[in-house]
């Protein structure tokens, strides 16, 4: 078996189910990026000089599920969390704010990138919506054969896989559009074609304000980039599953029976892992499988009233704890998502989560952080990397099979 990232032993043995959910993953991973690469670095350009021209990132999506990608996408575009990329104007329209369509009508102008989620589950509204920003003039995107200009069908039936394709994609899309922004010249619609403005400095170097002329060179940089980090969620996908097999096991078992007991799942997280956090609330309150049951479950980012009221009169490190005193129980359970491992309104959240007897499962990138350092939790599952947008999408991964490890029949126990 292959060596896990990290410099941790392979595994000896995996799980049967999650080596099949993995290879799930993996087969669809690689059929889609290989077949995709290509269109997605043109979209990345073409995105770029919609930017450039002033336009915006519309997002939308009804569902639950769809929100939580609609509210991910944009606060990747406005919050960037790699270090000197620029600050992109975006914003996620969500069912809980009325019709959809009517809504992009009144926010979307015709330089405008729409991207909607959810046409692939036939909903009509967000079909609409969609409809209705290509007739405003915007650039549509789809993720399924939907009639937008950029329709991209993910290879995979299950829809968490085909969840997670979707997010990968639009990471990459904020990731690599910043490209273009380093090779202005090749912006169509810019008055200024030059790359840099070397001021005193251009007769010592006078290429560095040439045009930008070698657009194919640039296209197949991005081409080859996103095969390359394709290739890297692969490889932290198999960390993530293979090294945390035995911790998600556990983590499962014991969630399914805080559930047949009468108990909850609390989930909480910061920026783009807040929406995380919304995406596995989605999938436990509404299964994406027929045969699953539906879960109890609060996702604590959701009431912006309560968090801001908490963070403005008490501090943005009580946002979560004090919704664990108001709603957790003994017998309760909480799900942490978080990149660094080290956020202090996690930290805190824990910490009020153990004190009250909740069971609690952290899912954290980099080394694990504090939580891993410290065990702040019951069950830790590091994903080790330290590029954030990988790091989501694995732990995407790990909370879409522990929803499946929840719904594994128990041994012993019969059905129906």
């Amino acid at each position: 078996m292959r060596q896990p990232l990290g410099g941790s032993p392979p595994v000896e043995r995996l799980d049967p189910g999650i080596e099949r959910l993995l290879a799930r993953r993996l087969e669809a991973g690689e059929r889609f990026f290989g077949a995709e690469a290509e269109r997605i670095a043109e979209l990345c350009h073409r995105m770029a000089e919609r930017f450039a021209r002033g336009g915006r990132l519309v997002a939308f999506g009804r569902s639950a599920a769809a929100r939580s990608d609609a509210r991910h996408v944009a606060v990747e575009f406005v919050h960037p969390v790699i270090v000197g990329k620029r600050a992109l104007p975006a914003i996620g329209l969500a069912g809980e704010g009325g019709p959809l369509p009517g809504r992009v009508e009144l926010t979307a102008v015709p330089d405008d990138i729409a991207i909607a989620f959810g046409t692939e589950d036939g909903d009509e509204e967000t079909a609409a919506a969609l409809a209705s920003a290509r007739r405003l003039g915007c650039m549509t995107i789809a993720f399924s054969p939907a009639g937008a200009d950029w329709d991209f069908d993910p290879p995979a039936e299950d829809p968490l896989v085909r969840q997670e394709l979707a997010e990968t994609l639009y990471h990459l899309l904020w990731e690599l559009v910043h490209v273009f922004f380093d090779h202005r010249g090749l912006l169509e619609g810019r008055t200024a074609k030059r790359t840099h403005d070397t001021g005193a400095s251009s007769f010592l170097y006078p290429f560095l304000a040439e045009q930008e002329t070698d657009l194919d060179g640039v296209l197949e940089d991005v081409r080859r980039s996103v095969a390359i980090k394709s290739a890297d969620i692969d490889d932290l996908r198999r960390q993530t599953l293979t090294e945390g097999a035995d911790t998600l096991t556990a983590a499962a078992a014991e969630l399914r029976a805080a559930f047949d007991a009468g108990g909850k799942l609390l989930a909480l997280g910061n920026g783009g892992s807040a929406t995380d956090a919304m995406d596995a609330v989605a999938d436990f309150r509404t299964p994406p499988r027929p045969e699953w049951p539906p879960r109890p479950a609060l996702d604590l980012t959701e009431d912006p009233a309560i968090i801001t009221a908490i963070a403005n009169d008490i501090g943005v490190e009580a946002i979560f704890a004090r919704q664990i005193i108001a709603y957790g129980n003994a017998g309760d359970a909480v799900l942490t998502l978080s990149t660094s491992g080290s956020s202090s309104n996690v930290i805190a959240a824990l910490a009020e989560a153990r004190r009250r007897g909740l069971m609690t499962i952290a899912m954290v990138g980099y080394d694990g952080g504090r939580i891993a350092a410290d065990r702040l939790a019951d069950h830790v599952l590091v994903t080790r990397s330290e590029h954030i947008p990988r790091i989501q999408e694995a732990q995407a991964s790990a909370y879409h099979v522990l929803r499946e490890l929840v719904e594994r029949p128990v041994p012993g126990q019969t059905t129906g």
